[in-house]
């Protein structure tokens, strides 16, 4: 029985094999938002995009490029470490675990961040640095410490966003060195010492109450602004009224006054008998006032003498009330006394 492997034969599988297996190693499959660096013969020749590709083998092959990623493990952050031929140029998220960091006022804080960046040049990622994703790493470490080594601890907590973006400005020109662009840097958490936590809840607690005092104060002499002003208000309105009714009250005394001389006749004597008769009665009118308010009365000397003038008045004429009277029935009037006659 004869055999069908001939020499020629297998000297053609062995050539069918070897194009296959070269083309199944030359074959490169690239996905998208991935590239490859390819080197020839061990210096760079082109960078592969996604799709189908030929590479020569063993002549040509990727350069990988070393990436740094954290998991965390509890509350630790483990780094892990990994050669990758394809580099990919999606935005890359770096949450690097808690740095400590002295601020201006002395005091230890760890500061735990996130970098956020995007491989826009593959070749200088691979060949301007040695391992690209650690040198980011500790650039922004090293730049977190210069930026917050600046600032106070109040003001820390107050201008993250300004933190956030003074990092970022400081890493952009040497991160572009290297094929990266920086997108934004966050300041995640801030950790402090208990004894500084403990000084800083007293220090709110006092600007609380500081505050409610200073609010309660300005409320007391708002009300008490406007309680002044209410009895201001109030004391003009009463003087106004007092001021009218006290015009009111002397214009109808004199025009008793002048009803009466009118009625008398408007005599020298007259006038006298009329002015001590409304003294004599003004100082009656005031003696129960005097007598509660102290415990004796002095009677002055010329008490006598406005009496006597009220009895004279009163002989000559009966009352000033019968006067007036007697004169408005002479010139034809009907009704009382005019404002203010019956209190003469």
């Amino acid at each position: 029985m004869e055999s069908y492997l001939t020499p020629g034969l297998i000297i053609s599988l062995i050539i069918v094999a070897i194009g296959v297996f070269i083309i199944a190693k030359g074959l490169v499959i690239v996905r998208q938002s991935e590239v490859m660096v390819i080197e020839r013969l061990g210096s760079f020749n082109r960078v592969l995009e996604s799709g189908v590709n030929i590479i020569i083998p063993f002549v040509e092959r990727p350069r990988p490029i070393t990436m740094i990623r954290y998991m965390r493990m509890g509350e630790e952050y483990h780094p892990m470490t990994s050669d990758e031929t394809r580099i990919d140029r999606r935005e890359t998220v770096m949450d690097f675990p808690g740095q400590p960091v002295v601020t201006t006022d002395n005091v230890t804080v760890k500061i735990n961040g996130a970098l956020y960046y995007q491989i826009i040049d593959p070749r200088r990622a691979v060949y301007e640095v040695a391992n690209m994703s650690q040198a980011v790493e500790v650039l922004a470490k090293t730049t977190l410490r210069s930026v917050v080594g600046k600032m106070e601890l109040d003001k820390l907590f107050e201008s993250r966003a300004e933190v956030n973006n003074a990092i970022q400005a400081e890493m952009e020109e040497a991160a572009s060195k290297w094929g990266v662009k920086l997108t934004r840097v966050e300041v995640q958490d801030i950790n402090m010492p208990e004894e500084v936590e403990d000084a800083m809840r007293l220090q709110m607690a006092a600007e609380r109450k500081r505050r409610a005092t200073v609010t309660e104060a300005e409320g007391e002499k708002t009300a008490a602004i406007a309680k002044a002003q209410g009895q201001r208000e109030s004391a003009i309105l009463n003087a106004e009224g007092d001021k009218e009714s006290s015009i009111l009250r002397a214009q109808g005394e004199q025009e008793s006054i002048r009803l009466v001389l009118s009625a008398m006749g408007d005599s020298e004597e007259n006038k006298q008998t009329v002015i001590g008769y409304l003294l004599g009665q003004s100082y009656i009118k005031i003696l129960p006032t005097m007598a509660q308010e102290g415990e004796r009365v002095f009677v002055p000397y010329e008490s006598s003498a406005l009496l006597g003038s009220m009895g004279m008045f009163r002989e000559l004429a009966g009352s000033p009330e019968d006067v007036v009277r007697q004169s408005l029935q002479k010139d034809g009037l009907r009704g009382g006394l005019v404002g203010g006659a019956g209190n003469v």
